[in-house]
């Protein structure tokens, strides 16, 4: 299947070339104009209808999948509203089609704002920061957990314990050091890290829970409830 999908790619490839040289990509003097090779690709066999309309499916193959994403995602902050783990206007409901208006509200605001920026700005930052702030603690958490609590039920067993948890550690950190200007994006990280703390540090005290008051919720009843097949 993976050599299936490799020569359908090298043959879209070789079609878009046969069309369009190179040479005259990379001529384009406009980045936008250099990015629209489909559009070009079909002014170029069709005429210029045919770039138009292949423009306007991309765009609205764009919008469907925004749109269904944004649907979709409001509902992470309306749900650990409801679990009183984040702020409690995002667990509003609109009164007539009930869904989650504020969260939608505030994830489209929040998309629209990083529109201004470069899109591979974006999807750098996003990746050092989701390598940072989860892939990463996930594998240390891992570690940690089962350094303090051996003996506590686990739903699932990883062979090999500890190579495949050091393996990611590994590979995650050499996929940051390798990126260009990596140091960048890991103040993004570091600064969501720092604010993270902040606000749950701040709803922990007005809660009373763990650290001025109390343990750590380990999640020993959920685990204990859950055994390996």
């Amino acid at each position: 299947m993976k050599w299936r999908s490799q020569s359908a790619t090298c043959r879209a490839r070789y079609s878009f070339r046969g069309v369009i040289p190179w040479q005259q990509l990379q001529g384009q003097t406009s980045e936008n104009a250099r990015s629209s090779v489909i559009a070009v690709f079909m002014q170029q066999i069709y005429g210029g209808w045919a770039g138009k309309l292949a423009t306007l499916l991309i765009i609205w193959t764009a919008f469907g999948s925004i749109f269904s994403l944004l649907l979709g995602y409001s509902r992470v902050p309306y749900a650990a509203a409801l679990d009183g783990n984040y702020f409690e206007v995002f667990g509003r409901l609109h009164p007539r089609h009930k869904f989650p208006n504020v969260s939608l509200l505030v994830m489209g605001v929040v998309a629209a704002a990083f529109c201004f920026l470069q899109l591979a700005d974006v999807i750098a930052a996003l990746v050092v920061i989701r390598i940072l702030l989860q892939f990463l603690l996930q594998q240390v958490g891992l570690l940690i957990l089962r350094a303090r609590q051996p003996d506590m039920p686990r739903p699932f067993r990883m062979w090999l314990y500890p190579l495949p948890a050091l393996c990611a550690i590994a590979g995650f950190v050499y996929i940051l050091i390798s990126r260009p200007n990596f140091l960048r994006e890991i103040r993004y990280a570091i600064v969501l890290l720092i604010a993270g703390l902040v606000l749950y540090f701040f709803r922990a005290f007005r809660r009373g829970e763990w650290p001025w008051h109390g343990a750590p919720d380990t999640g020993a009843a959920t685990l204990a409830s859950a055994k390996p097949e």
